[in-house]
């Protein structure tokens, strides 16, 4: 296939490494400033416990110059996706894939859920730009487990977890779906095709919905979250208001707080994606991650108190320390 990644940082970088390295595939990357010159200079790279695996790589700044692909996989940061997104045509053909791998509900959550209405996602597209500029028929879903992290511009360290779940937006099995999952095997990857990637979607959700603000808004990894009573308990009445919002959509949880955490716990001193990124004075990804939970439940009728709570106060953190955008 003739792939195209689009956010070339950890997962972006991850997927696009394994893929060149099958040799069967030709993987080049939009990418700009100083991961685009690594990227022309180095190529691929991918540290895998002592060991760096290093493919060539076509890499620009235009998408015109790369060109309509087979494959294009989007591995940026939700804040980013609008702009990815306005400029995204000159690589899609009426056969394109495109992969959305990105943390959060996507912005192609709604269109099979009737309770939530006709109108898009405002958290998370807003006036529907992003769904007009990548067409719903050519997206595959995909709800990504696995960890990895930018050493350097161009470089990424795989830490954990190979797992990339996929399937269609409106639900079902399609043989697309099954020669991307085979593809995506072939790459080293533990690929799985689902016929109701929604509620995987929004299982991992789930447990970032929490873990993520509090870990921002604190600077504490999860182990110390967990072991404070009185945030435990607080993490865990949003989880549960979460819950009961995805029991409306069907998307039914069937875990207690209690067991996922104790999933969590496994895990370790870890730092979530949205403490690392508040740290390096990124922009957060509140929007896919919190507000999107708290406006499907408002869509639903169902009350989110605390996920309400959480939002509020992430947000001010956000938009004091420049990492969210100013009302």
């Amino acid at each position: 296939m003739k792939v195209c990644i689009i956010g070339a940082g950890a997962i972006g970088g991850f997927i696009g490494t394994r893929l060149a390295a099958t040799g069967g595939h030709s993987v080049s990357a939009l990418a700009r400033g100083a991961t685009l010159a690594a990227l022309r200079t180095h190529g691929w790279r991918l540290q895998q416990g002592g060991a760096v695996l290093q493919r060539p790589c076509q890499a620009s700044d235009d998408a015109a110059a790369l060109g309509p692909q087979d494959l294009v996989v989007v591995a940026v940061k939700a804040p980013a996706l609008a702009a990815v997104a306005a400029g995204i045509a000159p690589l899609l053909a009426p056969h394109t894939w495109v992969l959305p791998a990105m943390n959060g509900v996507p912005w192609w959550f709604g269109p099979a859920l009737p309770a939530l209405g006709p109108e898009p996602l405002a958290s998370v597209d807003p006036g529907g730009a992003i769904a007009r500029a990548i067409p719903l028929p050519q997206v595959i879903g995909c709800v990504v487990h696995a960890s990895a992290a930018v050493a350097e511009p161009g470089l990424v360290v795989h830490k954990m977890g190979q797992g990339l779940i996929i399937g269609e937006p409106l639900g079902g099995l399609t043989p697309r779906v099954a020669q991307l999952r085979e593809a995506l095997a072939a790459a080293g990857f533990e690929a799985t095709a689902s016929a109701d990637l929604r509620r995987d979607a929004w299982y991992k959700l789930w447990g970032n919905l929490v873990m993520n603000p509090v870990s921002a808004l604190t600077g504490a990894t999860a182990d110390r979250i967990l072991d404070d009573p009185l945030v435990a308990g607080f993490c865990a009445a949003a989880m549960s208001e979460a819950a009961a919002v995805g029991a409306r959509i069907g998307c039914a949880i069937e875990q207690s707080p209690a067991d996922r955490n104790a999933v969590t716990r496994k895990l370790g001193a870890f730092k979530t994606s949205m403490l690392q990124d508040a740290e390096a004075g990124r922009p957060i990804e509140l929007d896919a991650i919190v507000a999107a939970v708290a406006e499907i439940g408002r869509r639903v009728g169902v009350a989110t108190p605390n996920i309400d709570a959480l939002l509020g106060l992430t947000r001010l953190f956000g938009r004091v320390h420049g990492l969210y955008p100013a009302a």
